[in-house]
């Protein structure tokens, strides 16, 4: 039958991507050390900036398409961070402690992973460049946000900042880099989809939520409204269909663990991060299978 065989497709997709979390999580609870700030220094500095710039200067996908791409995650973006401060204005919430959360999701560790096993070289290409928009306003805006408007040229020393500038220059204009450059490049961005699930593992573990409750109802709300705009947005725009399957499940993704170590720098309340963290997570265990069911 044509559904069992789209839930079996799609048990293969996640499969990987919860069985590399689970090892990270068992692995702490063996008592086994992992140190997680160095392996998210050399993620975030190392390995995640060499997949993008690799993935943008590689890909095949047309430039038009790249474009369009890009502006349709720009605009869900903007218009989730629209809606998302409205409601949480309304109901008096931090906007610091809340916003960013309910905006950015989980595109590097999970979101990446997905698309890849999901749909292929091309649509990972696509999810690369979503990614890449979020990473560059996650670390303007979001930081921003957290920080109470103190903090904005961290911008400028994130390496996944310059790896996206310098890609889409070598798109632009179509230049090349030496193979040997290239291999090497693409070795070290190779760490980063293992890496990021693991410590997405890790993470989880160490977490220490506050009061689950608002937790639980914000996930669903942010949920719905990270799945209804890039839904929208990718049909206005008229979207490729790889690249409107790579918006939604990449804008759709829960809260990252990285929304819990910036409150936690900034000083916004991350015992509530960490609670949407939580429970974001285990509502994508069912809300991602059921998310690929219709893309696929």
């Amino acid at each position: 039958m044509p559904i069992l065989s789209t839930i079996s497709q799609v048990l293969q997709i996640i499969a990987p991507v919860f069985i590399l979390a689970a090892i990270g999580f068992l692995w702490v609870k063996a008592g086994w050390e992992y140190n997680v700030k160095f392996v998210t220094r050399v993620t975030m500095t190392l390995a995640v900036p060499c997949l993008i710039f690799t993935s943008l200067v590689r890909s095949e996908i047309e430039v038009t398409a790249l474009r369009n791409t890009a502006l349709a995650a720009l605009v869900a973006y903007v218009l989730v961070t629209v809606v998302s401060s409205v409601i949480l204005r309304g109901l008096k919430y931090d906007q610091r402690t809340f916003l960013p959360p309910m905006v950015f999701g989980n595109t590097g560790n999970l979101g990446l992973p997905l698309a890849f096993f999901s749909f292929g070289a091309v649509g990972f290409d696509f999810a690369v460049v979503i990614f890449a928009i979020m990473a560059f306003l996650s670390f303007t805006i979001g930081i921003w946000f957290v920080s109470g408007g103190k903090s904005v040229a961290v911008a400028i020393k994130e390496p996944m900042v310059w790896s996206t500038v310098f890609g889409a220059l070598f798109v632009i204009f179509d230049w090349d880099l030496p193979d040997w450059s290239m291999n090497a490049l693409d070795l070290v961005g190779q760490m980063g989809i293992p890496l990021m699930l693991i410590t997405l593992g890790v993470a989880i573990t160490r977490l220490h939520p506050a009061s689950l409750n608002r937790a639980v109802w914000l996930s669903l709300m942010k949920l719905v409204i990270c799945v209804a705009i890039p839904v929208g947005v990718g049909i206005i725009i008229d979207l490729p269909p790889l690249a409107f399957a790579a918006l939604i499940l990449q804008v759709a993704t829960p809260v990252a663990v990285t929304s819990y170590m910036l409150a936690e720098k900034y000083g916004a309340d991350s015992g509530e991060v960490a609670g949407l963290v939580v429970v974001s997570t285990l509502f994508s265990i069912l809300a991602i299978p059921l998310i690929l069911v219709f893309l696929i």
